[in-house]
């Protein structure tokens, strides 16, 4: 077995593992366009009510369909035939409810489309360009047809269907919580799901810490590089996404090298304000959002550091893990959304 063969069969034996305590597991990562979405429904012990599976709508967190199903094999496709049928593909969340209570952590299904691609343009010329801190991120636009001028088709070619986590940090200074948010940029949610699930980020230290700008907004702290100096990844690079989620208090995003786009890896940063960060959007991309441990990332941001934003005794992860989500409609509001008190300040 090649190595690409074993990195892939690891990641479905997290995933299997990691959905057989759910109520509705996917027998497989993807599946091509039109293909029947085999899915098993796993009823409580208790259950003495009719099942149902609701299709949750991420962005408004309405019910965007209802079907009753039956425990154990269902095609959602056949029950829910406008996952293939739709013209514009989007994000759902499918969460199996008992009577009017909902079962367990939803699954995600992401529909694959041909991705947006981004370049450094000149805002003066409008002209791309490499030069450092001269170009800001442009997208080249996908349409759902050619339109002759050498703008790719956007094609819908599979969905991608698994369990929703959220990501637990345990750091020397305290955990944090993280609900991904794939609904607002989801290759990069899963890249990040991908290295925690392999451990990349065990045992790996906050490189740079930026509580606060010349303004007087706090702004981010930062970590991902296994090396420490600010410099290293995970060995492969992925684009820049849009992304759909402002950047403001606990929201993670991927960080980049300044000239270039589609230079992330695994380094990331939590936003610690929106007025310090606020400016980021549209330029990096967001991907999750704290909803626990405020503390825990206040500590972080008050640590000492030097001239170059490096912390003199840096905090470390010494653990972060996927843990089952709450059921789509039990979940509360992230930090971001809520009004805080900063501490010591």
């Amino acid at each position: 077995m090649n190595t690409f063969a074993r990195t892939l069969a690891g990641i479905m034996f997290v995933l299997c593992a990691g959905s057989a305590h759910a109520q509705l597991a996917a027998e497989r990562l993807y599946y091509g366009f039109g293909q029947r979405v085999h899915v098993t429904v796993t009823a409580p012990a208790s259950a003495g009510e009719a099942l149902r599976l609701r299709l949750y709508d991420p962005t408004n967190g309405q019910v965007a369909a209802e079907t009753s199903c039956a425990a154990g094999r269902v095609d959602l496709a056949g029950l829910f035939p406008r996952l293939w049928t739709t013209t514009e593909p989007r994000l759902f969340y499918a969460q199996l409810m008992v009577g009017t209570q909902p079962f367990g952590a939803p699954l995600v299904l992401d529909p694959r489309v041909t991705p947006d691609k981004a370049r450094m343009i000149d805002p003066g010329t409008l002209e791309p360009t490499l030069e450092p801190g001269r170009g800001i991120p442009m997208f080249e636009g996908v349409r759902s047809q050619a339109d002759g001028a050498g703008t790719p088709a956007r094609t819908f070619s599979a969905l991608r269907v698994y369990p929703e986590r959220d990501v637990e940090v345990v750091t020397s200074l305290g955990t944090m919580r993280f609900r991904l948010r794939p609904d607002a940029a989801p290759n990069t949610a899963f890249n990040f799901r991908h290295l925690v699930e392999g451990g990349f980020y065990d045992g790996v230290t906050f490189h740079r810490v930026v509580n606060e700008l010349d303004t007087g907004a706090r702004f981010v702290v930062q970590m991902g590089d296994p090396s420490g100096t600010g410099l290293g990844g995970p060995g492969y690079h992925i684009d820049l996404e849009p992304t759909t989620l402002p950047h403001g208090f606990g929201v993670l995003s991927m960080a980049r090298s300044p000239g270039d786009p589609n230079s992330a890896g695994s380094q990331v940063f939590v936003c610690l304000s929106r007025a310090g960060t606020g400016g980021l959007d549209g330029s990096y991309t967001s991907f999750a959002e704290l909803i626990d441990g405020a503390e825990t990332l206040d500590a972080i941001a008050r640590v000492e550091t030097d001239d170059l934003d490096r912390p003199l005794d840096a905090p470390v992860i010494e653990r972060a893990s996927l843990v089952p989500a709450v059921p789509f409609p039990e979940r509360g509001p992230s930090l971001r959304e809520q009004p805080r008190i900063v501490p010591g300040r």
